[in-house]
């Protein structure tokens, strides 16, 4: 059998072809183009039904389809609520595929289904729980326990990226402030960056980007290890906020594994995850414990939502 899975992003759709074994052995890209509600209902169910024609797979060969969103859905009705950047408001998915396709429909918010997907991948060692964070525009975070995520009862939990670390701090779009991902995402890293540049300008940041409109979230990271004493200084900066994030999740869940994921978490290991660890355990509850959590890079990319999005019918 095979399992489904689109993830909806906010300019693509990518589909995905998942065996019974949890590998993606096959894959679908196109352009998000939205005209209506309606008009998205059955280009999803377009895209998943080419997927099988150009694959040779036939409709019963599907155990089920489960589909990622950008924002809140209800599962249990089949229907999306709302989502972040594309206006969808109470969409009823699962009844717009079934009027051509009798299978079992699954819906999920996107982060929560990479976060199901790197669960399953995660390696040979059964896992019970783990939680995926990830470090982009916002902050993302997938929270998975005994194999099941955790989305709360009406569907909007697990948005750890608007947990406050400083009290009173930098307004965030959710109306809130001092949100984690005002501080710890890749925009904040580089907003961070450009305020250290313009505060030195003697910074070899200034010779390494050639100017602000330049500067990413590898600047700080690449002019630290060339020895320059700002970047330092905004790494560390960042690193203390990563890791108060990080310490609250740990202090309430604690997982066997965080992994980090978007394009802060390529760096290296002695420049990220090592520091990171010892920042972390210095700051939770029970660091005297036998066992603690592991802080690891997210092994799927950007195939990781497509995958979990296919898994939302295993994982119940």
């Amino acid at each position: 059998m095979y399992y489904v899975g689109i993830d909806i992003g906010g300019t693509n759709l990518k589909a995905g072809l998942v065996d019974e074994h949890y590998q993606l052995v096959a894959t679908k890209k196109m352009p998000l183009q939205f005209t209506s509600m309606e008009q998205m209902g059955e280009t999803l169910t377009d895209m998943a039904l080419a997927l099988l024609e150009e694959n040779h797979i036939a409709r019963d060969q599907v155990a089920s389809i489960g589909m990622g969103f950008p924002g809140s859905v209800d599962n249990r009705r089949g229907v999306v609520i709302k989502t972040v950047n594309i206006p969808i408001r109470f969409m009823p998915v699962a009844e717009m595929v079934h009027r051509r396709w009798d299978v079992p429909v699954y819906l999920g918010n996107d982060a929560d289904c990479a976060a199901l997907g790197e669960y399953y991948h995660y390696g040979d060692e059964k896992l019970e729980s783990l939680i995926l964070v990830t470090l982009g525009t916002g902050i993302g975070t997938g929270i998975i326990l005994d194999g099941k995520i955790q989305a709360g009862f009406n569907g909007f939990g697990g948005e750890g990226g608007h947990i406050v670390i400083v009290h009173g701090g930098e307004p965030c779009t959710c109306g809130r402030k001092g949100c984690w991902e005002r501080y710890a995402s890749a925009s904040a890293l580089v907003r961070q960056t450009k305020a250290a540049m313009e505060a030195n300008p003697g910074s070899a940041m200034w010779q390494m980007t050639g100017g602000l409109e330049q500067v990413d979230g590898r600047t700080a990271f690449a002019a630290m290890r060339a020895g320059d004493a700002a970047a330092k200084a905004v790494v560390k900066q960042y690193l203390d906020y990563l890791a108060e994030g990080l310490a609250n999740f740990i202090n309430i869940f604690q997982p066997e594994v965080i992994a980090l994921g978007g394009g802060v978490s390529h760096e290296r290991d002695e420049d990220l995850l090592v520091p990171l660890q010892s920042m972390v355990l210095d700051m939770c509850f029970g660091r005297e414990a036998e066992r603690h959590t592991k802080l690891v890079k997210a092994k799927l990319g950007n195939d990781a939502g497509i995958i979990g999005a296919a898994l939302l019918g295993v994982s119940g």
